[in-house]
């Protein structure tokens, strides 16, 4: 096998009109729809820092291998493993102490705003499934295309995590409370509603992507980001497919606005799982809130609103803070134990009603363990010397 053709992402240029270069990034881990690794976050960040710096890299480009997946978020299994680790130590009531947790989220994170700033244009092809993590890397780019055949989630209740990677950034941002619903249900989104929840910019038929290489490769590009952003807008826009039927979270808007529109979060969780409708999406999107784990049910309401009027890098701190306590408790191991490992998909939460969490237990996922001066984080959103 040639090494180069092994690594957990593959790294290419493709020479455009004037000499200027695409840099594409593929995510090479076809068999698990290219779940992240922290090799993987670490191959990105060093890579596409440095083509930040190149002048002679006009755009970049992310994508994942074969046709299945762009991303199925984080290596789920790894992480499982060191909160196992963490949970026999001595160490075990420092959230800190679980190293490979804190280094996943804190690269992870620190990977995801790179995106969101990037200097260049960044052309992220969402093909195939796109979801937790996925969608970290997918909404941050500045020309986001969704294909035919997206299928676009937000489904970490259903391992006792929460919409994490700025999802209480950018979640908030989507239609109404739309985007609440889709932190709470993990419900599933086509093409259409992608773009209507403002998560993609651009509806291409898969088929089309040789199409837009060619003519990125054609085009010849200025020096200026500003100017070459228009550029790649205009590739994109000529090969638009029409965004075809309306998709179901468009159609229910005003439905879903009303069961999350209630003040109290324990009304909002009822409404959504005591709901009765005959279009089978809305029922799943209940039935799996109902089989959720409850704290992140809660946990989830409380960091759009606590969070709605933060910057994206106070929104990144916050989330690095709040997945460290999830690791440290019991439902984030016990979710992916009932999910990928065992697969009985019967987890037992602590606890295991929305009665039962208390305030002090949502409160303990906002407590930061650093002062803020020395947060891992504390460099994001400020401005180099």
């Amino acid at each position: 096998m040639n090494p180069a053709q092994s690594a957990s992402v593959l790294f290419d240029t493709v020479t455009c009109a004037n000499g200027r270069a695409l840099g594409i990034a593929r995510l090479n881990a076809e068999k698990s729809l290219n779940s992240l690794s922290l090799e993987m976050i670490d191959l990105l960040w060093e890579r596409l820092s440095a083509w930040a710096a190149d002048p002679g890299i006009a755009l970049v480009m992310l994508e994942g291998s074969g046709d299945r997946a762009f991303c199925a978020g984080a290596d789920l299994h790894r992480l499982h493993a060191a909160i196992m680790e963490h949970r026999a130590s001595a160490a075990r009531d420092d959230v800190r102490a679980n190293r490979y947790a804190l280094d996943f989220f804190t690269r992870e994170y620190r990977l995801d705003y790179l995106l969101h700033t990037y200097p260049k244009p960044l052309l992220a092809w969402g093909q195939g499934v796109v979801v937790g993590g996925g969608m970290g890397l997918l909404v941050g780019a500045s020309h986001r295309v969704v294909t035919e055949h997206v299928r676009i989630a937000m489904p970490e209740i259903n391992i006792g995590l929460y919409a994490d990677v700025a999802g209480s950034w950018f979640l908030r941002r989507a239609p109404g409370h739309t985007g609440l619903f889709l932190a709470l249900t993990a419900a599933q989104l086509g093409a259409q509603d992608a773009l209507f929840a403002g998560l993609a910019d651009f509806y291409v038929l898969h088929e089309r992507k040789a199409d837009v290489l060619a003519q990125i490769q054609r085009r010849v590009w200025a020096d200026d980001a500003t100017t070459n952003r228009r550029a790649l807008s205009e590739i994109l826009r000529a090969v638009e497919a029409p965004a075809g039927a309306t998709g179901p979270l468009r159609t229910h808007f005003d439905l879903i606005n009303s069961l999350c529109g209630h003040d109290d979060p324990v009304q909002v969780v009822n409404a959504i799982t005591t709901l009765q409708h005959a279009d089978p999406w809305l029922m799943r999107a209940a039935s799996t809130l109902a089989a959720g784990s409850p704290t992140t049910a809660l946990l989830s309401i409380e960091l759009q609103r606590r969070l709605q009027r933060c910057s994206l890098a106070e929104v990144f701190r916050a989330e690095l803070t709040a997945s460290l306590v999830c690791a440290a408790r019991p439902d984030l191991a016990e979710g992916i134990r009932a999910l990928l490992l065992d697969k009985d998909k019967n987890p037992r939460w602590q606890p295991a009603t929305i009665a039962a969490v208390t305030a002090d237990a949502i409160d303990a996922h906002f407590k930061s363990p650093w002062p803020v001066d020395m947060h891992p984080l504390r460099d994001l959103g400020v401005a180099a010397a």
